[in-house]
């Protein structure tokens, strides 16, 4: 395995009014060479640093590597592209030019085994989590340096974020964690214990494609016309053996256990000033993450931002980069810009054609009615109802595993409703086998009956809420469940007995939207993934499969959920001890 890059000094241009310092090399504590692309003010100085490490290829163009995503996000958000040549645009990293001439240094590090930075890929594992935190200690003592790092970036340069700010670099002084998901195990690969196949086709689609070693197989950068992917060009199975096995390290592991925990934040010690800015599109990766980091980090300087729209967008608009820099301006600068007087949270609450700004005071909002509706079943062909009074009597109600389910919908709505925040739900479910994964959707309809959908995070036809678990996994942590997000350890199997009721409590990722007076608040149940009714071919140039209403975020590994155990019929009980309830976070008026 090669793991030390060729030691050919930078180049430095200054071109756009930067001076860039590329292929700059950062030596690890094994003997690995990362490499970094500087960008900073001409003026010699000291300046604030905003730093990314992640595995996307510093040299691929944000236009290149993800020009669907590119297309829609330049068009209908003209304030994106708008002050900037574009050319230094990347995936999910702060634009330089929007930057430098404020007087940041930007740095971007290609992690372990990607882009121009050789060594073997192992995504979030510690080695990764102590490179970062040896660049960032780098950076801080740079001679162009303040001594302040900043961490900011989308996604995975959130995840690492978290990671890395428990390990408490002496620099690191600010983090901003946009989208960024947090618990590898519930957020990222096992929701509510089910195998999500997301990583296993993200690293075949977005990683595989930039690995060091591509070399001349690879892409060239636009901007300086360098190999993308490193000097050296390697064969298929020298590519192969500098890279883990991804989708299946995962999928060797399906309780919740040391490999996890290593690879998911310490909240005790995430203590560094941060921001965290959730999408409240983004069901299935990275919205949980956002809002545990705000509830559960030691940090006693934590401000928490919910916004909607594509994952990527807001980050790059005039209003997300103003949050951001003010943010870093007070504590990378040291700029009394009244930051500390910003409102705790800052939500962009969703209405069904637009968002509306407001501040709160704390997360969940301290006004919240928490509202229990009772599930009870149809009493003909219809839909179950979800109402204030519990079923009277007992009964029960059954449907295919692998089929639609069932939904149980509110009556029409006397007046607009807002519901902000996490949303739980308890069932009473027998399985006709040993197991049962029940997934749970939260939904609105129309006075015409059609269901009211979402531009998601990723996929266009959200629906506002999703839950997961499987039943086996049903065990609660007591210190860290509360009523309106119960928390699963996931250390232990626990089979159903055929026929026999066990009680099941479901975590729904928080959502917001304005309900508007006459439509339905929904809730489905059924065993396997939620899909939008109408097929629309939407696809993304990143993603492997159709969009169909939950993006790549599916739960379809047929040995992680074979037929024989997860397709049978599910039954849901009601009755006298029984209770089956939806909990909402009903907001009333200020």
């Amino acid at each position: 395995m090669n793991t030390v890059a060729p030691t050919s000094p930078p180049a430095t241009d200054i071109r756009d009014g930067m001076r860039i310092d590329w292929d700059v090399p950062i030596a690890m504590d094994d003997g690995v060479v990362l490499r970094a692309d500087v960008f900073r003010p001409v003026a010699d100085g000291q300046y604030p640093v905003l730093l990314t490490y992640g595995p996307y290829a510093k040299g691929l163009a944000f236009q290149e590597g993800y020009p669907s995503a590119w297309q829609r996000m330049a068009q209908q958000h003209p304030d994106v592209t708008a002050g900037s040549t574009n050319k230094y645009q990347n995936w999910e990293v702060v634009d330089p030019e929007k930057w430098v001439p404020h007087g940041y240094a930007c740095v971007r590090v290609d992690s372990r085994g990607c882009g121009r930075s050789p060594g073997y890929v192992q995504h979030f594992a510690p080695r990764e989590t102590r490179d970062f935190e040896l660049c960032i200690e780098w950076a801080g003592t740079r001679a162009w340096s303040n001594g302040k790092v900043g961490l900011n970036g989308v996604s995975y340069f959130g995840i690492n974020q978290w990671q890395v700010a428990s390990r408490q670099p002496k620099h690191l002084a600010a983090i901003c964690v946009w989208e960024g998901a947090a618990d590898w195990y519930r957020d990222m690969t096992h929701h509510g214990g089910i195998l999500s196949t997301f990583w296993a086709n993200w690293y075949d689609m977005q990683v595989k494609t930039v690995q060091y070693g591509l070399g001349t197989r690879g892409p060239r950068s636009a901007v300086t016309g360098d190999l993308v992917c490193g000097p050296e060009t390697l064969d298929e199975a020298q590519l192969a053996k500098n890279r883990c096995d991804f989708g299946e390290e995962i999928r060797s592991q399906p309780l919740d256990g040391p490999y996890f925990h290593e690879r998911s934040p310490d909240w005790s010690k995430v203590d560094v000033p941060m921001l965290t800015a959730a999408n409240w599109g983004g069901q299935g990766l990275h919205l949980r993450g956002n809002f545990e980091g705000y509830y559960r980090a030691a940090s006693k300087h934590k401000w928490l931002e919910a916004h909607g729209l594509e994952h990527w967008t807001e980050f790059y608009t005039a209003y997300g980069v103003a949050l951001q820099r003010r943010f870093f301006d007070h504590f990378l600068k040291g700029v009394d810009n009244g930051w500390q007087k910003e409102p705790r949270v800052r939500l962009k609450v969703r209405h069904l054609d637009h968002f509306e700004e407001r501040t709160e005071s704390d997360w969940p909002l301290p006004r919240t009615r928490w509202t229990s509706l009772h599930l009870a079943p149809a009493s003909g062909d219809g839909p179950g109802t979800l109402a204030q009074i519990a079923p009277a009597g007992e009964s029960t109600v059954s449907f295919d595993a692998l089929g639609d389910g069932l939904t149980f919908l509110t009556p029409p709505l006397g007046e607009a409703t807002e519901l902000t925040g996490p949303s739980s739900v308890k069932l009473w479910v027998s399985s006709s086998t040993t197991d049962a994964d029940l997934f749970v959707v939260l939904r609105v309809f129309a006075p015409d009956g059609n269901e009211v959908v979402f531009q998601g995070a990723i996929d266009p036809h959200t629906p506002i809420g999703q839950g997961w678990l499987r039943a086996s996994h049903r065990r609660l942590d007591p210190q860290l469940s509360r009523p309106w997000r119960p928390y699963h350890i996931h250390d232990r199997i626990e089979p159903l007995t055929p026929g026999t009721p066990v009680e099941l409590d479901i975590e729904i990722w928080p959502t917001c939207l304005v309900v508007p007076a006459g439509y339905r608040i929904g809730l489905s149940v059924r065993g396997r993934d939620y899909e939008y009714a109408k097929s629309t071919g939407a696809r993304l140039s990143n993603f492997k499969n159709e969009l169909r209403g939950c993006g790549p975020f599916l739960h379809d590994d047929p040995r992680d959920r074979p037929p024989e155990v997860y397709g049978g019929r599910t039954t849901l009980h009601f009755g006298v001890g029984r209770p089956g309830w939806l909990m909402l976070p009903v907001i009333p008026a200020k």
